[in-house]
């Protein structure tokens, strides 16, 4: 694979612009010699912009700070509702007393700093694949440096965008066996991707299960002050919240975020102030139980029924992942600062304060967190703690958005519709389906379970779990991307896993109260996640193994031997390589094809955003007689593909570009027949378009078009005018190409531009595969089961590849083909 960069370059300007699409968010990559990449903060350009106006950079900081308050802090600010009271339930109420709870709240504070503070803040935030966080990220990462992933459309050209390099490049000595074991073994790198599925499970979890805990224990407070109200009402209450919440979803995270940043920091000074006065007029003495002689003590008293209280004790470190998982919004400076300097001071003082309150008010333990509130200042604070536990719902049902994207992205999850909810923030996304079965499953637990301790359980579980896979593919990041020792990343593996161990045994041993939730919505997210991966990874195999020889399409002549008709015929296939079965089935039962055809790819590509300037990839498949080409679209896992109308015309260009280049470039200019289907050039967008050879005119559907020769009939020019009419919201400019005159033009490569203006006015259709795909009749039952059944119903009840795709359905050519696997 040949691969030529054009137009790489971008100057500070265009770097600035491509930050404020991304949400503002720095990258953790800046271009290197040769379009390599470098470790460094933020890109060379900003950094050097930055150095000249510190004092610019730091308030774009403090907002972003500021604006994440919304949307990464929601949950874990609201922990202090439930914390205590899920503590001390069971057998450790026996064991209610001043020390226990001293014990209680020096956990606490040891757990907020060695977790969110230490683990989170200090290490992982530093982990970003260009700027982005979470599970999927951290894979990325790993799927780049070294061969895990199970997907074989990887190319050599891929390895040359500007965003995939990171890290040093040389290999550390202590890293090399153990990276050839993982490779060498398919199963282990299986283990990988269902380690990596069942922490993307376990956040989708969070996104049934932090709705209804954060709502039903902020609406208790109305039942702790109004004695009248019965425990149905309030679950009424509670259900018109969640309709409500769910409901607001299309309105984008970006309006939300924005309305509800205040209400968090209301809240996160409300409490602080709270905290401080329980503190000053109930026990000053609680200051004492940071050190950690009280943890100590608190065991010796309390021995397995204080384990098993680490179930609750998580629970003041739940939405702790959103600080790594959201970081594509915003930048890690503004996290760090955001946490350091607001949030971990404000809820250790509150957790301080409520173990104040509750050491000399021990029967108010199970409604401590209302109870410590003075008479005059109640009603306020019920009515922040119900707005802050909605801004806490809105946070991780965003970020469960964000991983079924990712998920789909890369292969995973089925088909769903996305909606880019604003044209001014990258990456903020609503899921219609996946908000509705949300929805459900909410309404569900918190009318089926009632009780905050239960549900606790269950999102303590998941929350862990995420932690737990966090550390394990963080430490794969510090051998493989950061190339450090072995001995370093084993280092930081036993200390996090010894620490997130207890709390996740603690949390295993209350699975039959509650905790089985999480790992029965687990299991059926990741079924559906790895049927679909597979499914997928076998329709793959099939296409490649079923390839159409280059030597047949060569023994047909330029003919093909059919009529080759006038028009464009764009055919979609998942092969980065060769030409798919669908093109030889569809040539061997019609009689005509078009004079010009495009073989399209369209594929992910392991990083979060693939540049426009870097998307096309644009290459030849038979000689030039033949007017065959390949175009590959790549795009990174967290980039929307737009409906902009453009495709069609960014295609045409692409290609008229690649034809030129071809003329003048030597290494394109081989005879051997071999080696057409392979050499592939990068097509830059912003060369197509300002350095074009096509001269372009537009014009608005609206006006009239002056008539050109055209094959298509009346009847389809009818078809289509009235298609346009009845929807109108998706009428595009029609762009017509006009070749400019050129003494010095080769004569073939003229006649080749020329073909293609009159093949792209002429019109153009979309070819694809409607394939079916079945288990061969001496496949096992399990493989029958899983492709003939859940891959099958999976794929009926999805998002079609054509809708995905954003292809217009008058212009759309389906061929039916069966897959045996």
């Amino acid at each position: 694979m040949y691969t030529v960069d054009i137009d790489r370059e971008e100057d500070s300007d265009d770097v600035l612009h491509q930050q404020a699409a991304n949400g503002g968010q720095n990258s953790s990559c800046a271009s290197g010699p040769e379009g390599r990449t470098e470790p460094t903060q933020v890109p060379k350009r900003t950094k050097n912009l930055a150095a000249k106006i510190p004092l610019a950079d730091l308030s774009r900081n403090l907002l972003l700070a500021y604006q994440s308050f919304g949307v990464v802090y929601g949950d874990l600010s609201t922990s202090p509702l439930y914390v205590y009271k899920s503590i001390f339930v069971g057998k450790l109420s026996s064991h209610t007393n001043e020390d226990a709870i001293f014990g209680a709240f020096s956990l606490i504070f040891w757990t907020l700093t060695l977790i969110p503070l230490l683990k989170y803040t200090l290490i992982l935030l530093s982990a970003d694949d260009n700027g982005e966080g979470g599970t999927f990220a951290l894979y990325s990462l790993l799927c780049r440096h070294a061969k895990f992933s199970l997907l074989p459309n990887q190319q050599a050209a891929d390895e040359e965008l500007s965003t995939y390099k990171y890290g040093p490049s040389a290999q550390h000595a202590s890293s090399v066996p153990l990276r050839r074991f993982l490779e060498k073994h398919k199963k282990s790198r299986t283990v990988l991707l269902l380690v990596v599925l069942l922490g993307a499970c376990m956040v989708i979890g969070d996104g049934v299960i932090t709705p209804a805990i954060s709502v039903l224990s902020s609406v208790s407070g109305i039942k702790v002050a109004e004695n009248k109200l019965t425990q149905g009402e309030v679950i009424l209450i509670v259900c018109v919240i969640l309709v409500g919440l769910f409901a607001l979803q299309h309105c984008g995270t970006h309006k939300v975020a924005f309305l509800f940043a205040p209400v968090v920091v209301l809240w996160l000074i409300s409490i602080f102030v709270l905290g401080l006065y329980n503190v000053i007029h109930w026990n000053p003495k609680i200051v004492s139980a940071l050190s950690p002689h009280y943890i100590v003590k608190f065991f010796k008293e309390t021995g397995k029924d204080g384990w098993i209280s680490l179930g609750g004790v998580l629970l003041a470190i739940t939405g702790t992942e959103a600080m790594f998982a959201d970081l594509g919004h915003f930048t890690a400076s503004s996290i760090r600062i955001a946490f350091t300097f607001v949030v971990y001071p404000c809820l250790v003082i509150q957790y301080m304060g409520q173990a104040a309150f509750l050491s000399k008010n021990i029967p108010s333990i199970p409604r401590g967190f209302y109870d410590s509130i003075p008479g005059s200042i109640y009603w306020p604070m019920f009515v922040i703690a119900t707005l802050a536990a909605i801004v806490a719902s809105q946070a991780i049902i965003s970020a469960t958005f964000s991983i079924v994207k990712q998920c789909n992205a890369l292969g995973c999850f089925p088909r769903v519709k996305v909606v880019h909810t604003s044209r001014h923030i990258y990456g903020q996304i609503y899921i219609p389906e996946i908000n509705w079965i949300l929805m459900i499953i909410t309404l569900a637990i918190a009318i089926g379970f009632q009780d905050t301790t239960t549900i606790g359980n269950a999102y303590g579980l998941a929350c862990m779990t995420v932690m737990f896979i966090t550390t394990f593919l963080m430490s794969l990041v510090i051998v493989f991307v950061w190339q450090r020792n072995l001995l370093f990343a084993a280092a930081f593996l036993l200390f996090f896993w010894i620490i997130e161990g207890a709390y996740l045994s603690a949390a295993l041993i209350k699975v039959p109260q509650g905790g089985w939730v999480s790992l029965l919505l687990s299991v059926i997210f990741m079924f559906i996640m790895f049927v679909w991966h597979y499914g997928t990874r076998k329709k793959y195999n099939f296409d490649v193994h079923n390839k159409v020889p280059l030597k047949w399409l060569l023994g047909l002549g330029p003919s093909l031997g059919i009529v080759r008709v006038p028009g464009i015929g764009l055919i979609y296939s998942e092969l980065a390589t060769g030409v798919p079965p669908i093109f030889s089935h569809f040539v061997t039962n019609l009689p005509a094809f078009h004079s010009v055809l495009v073989f399209v790819c369209v594929k992910s590509v392991p990083v979060p955003y693939v540049s426009p300037e870097e998307r096309f990839l644009v290459g030849r498949i038979c000689p030039r007689p033949y007017r065959m080409y390949r175009c590959i679209v790549r795009y990174g896992y967290k980039d929307i593909q737009r409906d902009d109308g453009n495709f069609e015309n960014l295609l045409i260009q692409s290609i008229a570009e690649f034809i030129q280049m071809e003329a003048v470039e030597p290494q394109f200019s081989s005879s051997d027949n071999a080696s057409f289907d392979g050499r592939m050039a990068v097509i830059s967008t912003r060369n197509v378009g300002t350095n074009s050879s096509l001269v372009v005119s537009e014009r608005d559907d609206s006006d009239e078009i002056v008539s050109i020769q055209s094959s298509r009939s009346l009847t389809l020019q009818s078809l289509r005018s009235a298609y346009d009419d009845e929807n109108p919201q998706i009428r595009r400019r029609q762009v017509r190409f006009q070749l400019p005159e050129s003494p010095g033009m080769d004569v073939s490569v003229r006649e080749e531009l020329l073909d293609l203006i009159q093949a792209k006015e002429a019109g153009a259709a979309y070819i694809m595969g409607h394939s079916y795909v079945k288990a061969r009749r001496s496949s096992s039952y399990l493989k029958k089961l899983v492709i003939d059944i859940g891959y099958s119903f999976l794929r009926k009840n999805c998002r079609g590849p054509a809708v995905a795709l954003n292809i217009p359905h008058i212009s759309l050519i389906e061929v039916g083909m069966i897959y045996y696997v």
